[in-house]
């Protein structure tokens, strides 16, 4: 019955295999690097703790407790801003918008550009997330890559062959999700150039943009456009921030930092889907970051950092000949590309039976169902005797 009157665009939409494998971590034998997450060893309890009994106090428990402004709560905004400045993006808290988490931004975003038969530009792999969010909206995709030297002619007349134009870039530039890999500069302004000449929004996904551990800073590229035409109000480029992988991911807050005319049109879908974001929330994670982010996000760097090592180092004792892996610089990703005869799903599937080892299979984060010899690990969640002993595991596993 159902299936008969739900709308066609629920044929596009598919349960995650993340959140999916995210079930396994229930079972106390399995090691996982399949989730993104943060380790809550880190969380900065007390200072939560201090915070919401404070926002709960009698100052501001009504406020708290309350409806607010869809925006967002403006304290939360002006830090926000005072950040993004710091990034080489000055701006004002007219050009924020709170958000349930970044995902929820990028759904904003997907029913703000996409009609049917539109284009997305994103790489192969991309983030699982983003394929999610923007595959309701029944677009087709089409590879972007920054370095190659694919025209906006040749670009355009793709999506026209479809029956649409292209509407935007999506790109996580900085160990990114899934591979851990960052785009250059150079491939960044390459990026500004291409969306310039195609005239579409390049949406640019910041989850990760803190967690550096090597290497110097790259500026944003709603930075590097700053620097080009002088004001935010003249770029294209939608910063996507999140405090999931610095803070807290439960408490679901990520923001949107664009041009004021995409900020007003986000705003309109936030008053129509959920009014605004958590009120407590927002006053907590604003109490948070003033009283401890930079510290916080200088531990959990050198936790992540010595994970990443130990993993890197694993990979290179246990993975066996053939298997290559990617070198990031941050973030919580590295990516495993597996001889071509291999299959992720189907050494997931030995692994979970066999060596009770799970990780992502790669062909989920391309859009053209490519890249089934691949795979997805996590080192930010376990200790560094468990990366051993996991890493070592599916080495075996790989050798057959």
């Amino acid at each position: 019955m159902w299936d008969q009157i739900f709308s066609s665009r629920m044929s596009r939409m598919t349960a995650s295999e993340i959140r999916e494998l995210l079930k396994l971590l229930d079972q106390p034998d399995i090691i996982s690097f399949a989730g993104g997450i943060p380790d809550p060893k880190l969380f900065p309890v007390t200072a939560f703790q201090d915070a919401f009994a404070e926002t709960l106090g009698p100052d501001t428990q009504s406020e708290a407790l309350q409806y607010s402004a869809s925006e967002g709560y403006p304290p939360l905004r002006d830090w926000i801003a005072e950040q993004m400045a710091k990034l080489g993006v000055p701006c004002t808290r007219d050009n924020i918008l709170i958000t349930s988490g970044s995902q929820q931004a990028l759904d904003y975003l997907g029913k703000l550009f996409l009609s049917p038969n539109d284009t997305a530009l994103v790489s192969w792999p991309t983030y699982l997330g983003a394929l999610g969010a923007f595959n309701a909206y029944e677009p087709h995709y089409d590879r972007l890559m920054p370095h190659a030297n694919r025209t906006p002619a040749d670009y355009a007349a793709r999506a026209a062959d479809n029956g649409g134009r292209v509407k935007f870039a999506y790109a996580s530039v900085d160990f990114a999700n899934p591979t851990g890999e960052t785009i250059d500069r150079a491939g960044r302004e390459s990026l500004l150039d291409l969306a310039d000449d195609l005239n579409i929004a390049v949406i640019e996904d910041a989850a990760y943009q803190s967690l550096r551990y090597d290497g110097d800073a790259i500026p944003p590229v709603l930075a590097l456009e700053i620097a080009r035409k002088g004001s935010i109000e003249d770029c294209r480029t939608i910063y996507c921030g999140s405090f999931s992988k610095t803070l807290s991911p439960g408490l679901r807050v990520g923001w949107v930092c664009a041009a004021k005319p995409v900020i007003s049109r986000l705003v309109l879908m936030k008053q129509a889907a959920d009014l605004h974001s958590a009120t407590i929330n927002q006053i907590a994670i604003t109490k948070v970051a003033k009283a401890c982010f930079d510290e916080h996000v200088s531990k959990l760097r050198s936790a992540y950092k010595k994970r990443r090592d130990y993993m890197l180092n694993a990979l290179s004792k246990h993975m066996p000949d053939g298997v290559t892996w990617t070198q990031p610089e941050g973030g919580m990703f590295i990516w495993l590309t597996l001889p071509d005869h291999m299959d992720g799903a189907t050494m997931l599937a030995k692994s979970l039976e066999t060596q009770r080892v799970a990780f992502v299979p790669g062909r989920a984060f391309h859009a053209d169902g490519s890249g089934g010899n691949t795979i997805r690990l996590n080192f930010s969640l376990p200790d560094e005797a468990t990366i051993e002993e996991g890493i070592k595991r599916l080495g075996a596993l790989l050798r057959g």
